[in-house]
């Protein structure tokens, strides 16, 4: 293997010994949420006709589980190795900037998608699910994984104590993940909130995903291609940028 392939294996191999904590313990939070949500709100939220809110939802707890995963594994990656001092020989290497980029993201979307899958394989048995437009479900379920890898990417960069990674998942992903449409449709928020939820990028690889499930969104799915798209262009930029001029790793 060269450099990137080797620092990819790593960075997977990294998540996958300790598969119990972050593999098996999402899924459990998951099927959590399904069965509270789904058992109170059965029978009292209709989002779309002939689809039950139970089905709504399973597309939704995969891709939040998917989006928060790619987040941790990227940024947590980082922190750990700023903290404990062997990021120096890492920067050692010949590895260039993308080659970081490239490994890092690419174990985020690893991470994600294995999570995402065993999400789905267990909630799929609380509900029927069809695939209408599979090839949206893998398209948005990549890039949603790779957008946030990028996000984490940035704020491992950026944080230099774990209490400084906790508040930009709190404060940032937390929020714009819940209030992104997970357990509802923004038709169902007054007209202010779902003008205002148009502006958060992760309600569109959340809508678009279901998409491919249902055949119906919020939006069109093209739009939502679009939206993540460049969200993902801007930040990755952003990331490309930070490890290039070695910022808070090379003094």
């Amino acid at each position: 293997m060269n450099g990137w392939q080797t620092l990819l294996y790593k960075e997977v191999l990294r998540f996958w010994k300790v598969s119990f904590q972050t593999i098996a313990a999402p899924v459990l939070t998951s099927v959590l949420y399904l069965m509270i949500f789904g058992h109170v709100l059965e029978d009292h939220v209709k989002v779309y006709d002939s689809i039950s809110y139970t089905a709504f939802l399973v597309p939704g707890l995969v891709m939040m589980s998917v989006l928060q995963n790619a987040f941790a594994n990227s940024s947590s990656s980082l922190i750990q190795s700023k903290i404990m001092g062997n990021l120096v020989f890492l920067l050692l290497t010949p590895l260039s900037h993308w080659h970081w980029f490239v490994a890092y993201v690419g174990s985020a979307i690893a991470r994600g998608l294995v999570v995402g899958g065993g999400v789905f394989l267990v909630t799929a048995w609380f509900a029927h699910l069809s695939f209408v437009a599979p090839l949206w479900i893998v398209v948005f379920a990549i890039m949603g994984a790779a957008l946030l890898g990028t996000l984490g990417l940035i704020a491992g960069l950026w944080a230099e104590k774990f209490d400084q990674l906790a508040a930009f998942q709190n404060f940032i992903i937390m929020p714009m993940t819940f209030l992104s449409g997970v357990f509802y449709s923004i038709h169902s928020l007054p007209s202010f909130w779902q003008g205002l939820s148009h502006f958060n990028p992760f309600f569109y690889m959340i809508d678009g995903f279901r998409y491919g499930f249902f055949g119906v969104s919020d939006v069109s799915p093209w739009l939502s291609l679009g939206v993540v798209a460049v969200a993902w262009a801007l930040v990755s930029a952003v990331a490309i940028h930070l490890l290039r001029t070695g910022y808070k790793i090379r003094s």
